[in-house]
């Protein structure tokens, strides 16, 4: 059975916006390392056309940005979207009953299947089927934005926590 993972990047102020601010080096080759094990990713419309960007080929890519979008194109992706009619190479378009969905992916995958994307992780915590919260903490503050917990924070406990430059890795499950 799959573990249902959320990881994004938040500001100080608890914070999430993929455009104010990127991982350094040292973490986005972190995220290289997951991307390339990971089970698949569960996107949310918005957060699944940001990432699109890494179906096209970018002649500025170094080495670091072309294996994450190798990896990324790999895996199987599932679109969460009322609105979309259509999504791209090897991904999946969800758009009614959520839960069973996503109970389903769980059931049919081993490993770690990623969650993307504030409002769908809002979902999906309410739902109860998110197995583990990364967070990674940034040393920015931008007073506005998606929150990382759109809703009340469900209680969680702390499992882990690891620095890694200037960024702080904080690993939570459900309490």
């Amino acid at each position: 059975m799959a573990k249902l993972v959320c990881g994004m990047n938040v500001s100080l102020d608890g914070y999430v916006d993929h455009m104010a601010f990127a991982p350094n080096a040292t973490l986005f080759r972190r995220f290289i390392e997951e991307a390339q094990w990971q089970a698949g990713s569960v996107y949310g419309r918005v957060m699944y056309e940001i990432m699109r960007y890494w179906d096209d080929e970018h002649p500025e890519w170094g080495e670091d940005e072309k294996a994450f979008a190798a990896a990324w194109r790999r895996q199987p992706k599932w679109v969460v979207s009322r609105t979309l009619e259509s999504v791209g190479p090897n991904a999946t378009l969800i758009k009614d009953d959520l839960e069973n969905a996503i109970r389903q992916l769980k059931l049919e995958h081993e490993g770690e299947i990623e969650v993307a994307g504030p409002g769908l992780a809002y979902s999906l915590t309410e739902l109860g089927l998110i197995d583990e919260y990364r967070i990674y903490l940034h040393p920015v503050v931008l007073g506005q934005g998606n929150p990382y917990f759109a809703g009340p924070r469900p209680p969680l406990r702390l499992m882990e926590h690891e620095r890694i430059d200037d960024v702080i890795k904080l690993t939570y499950i459900p309490a």
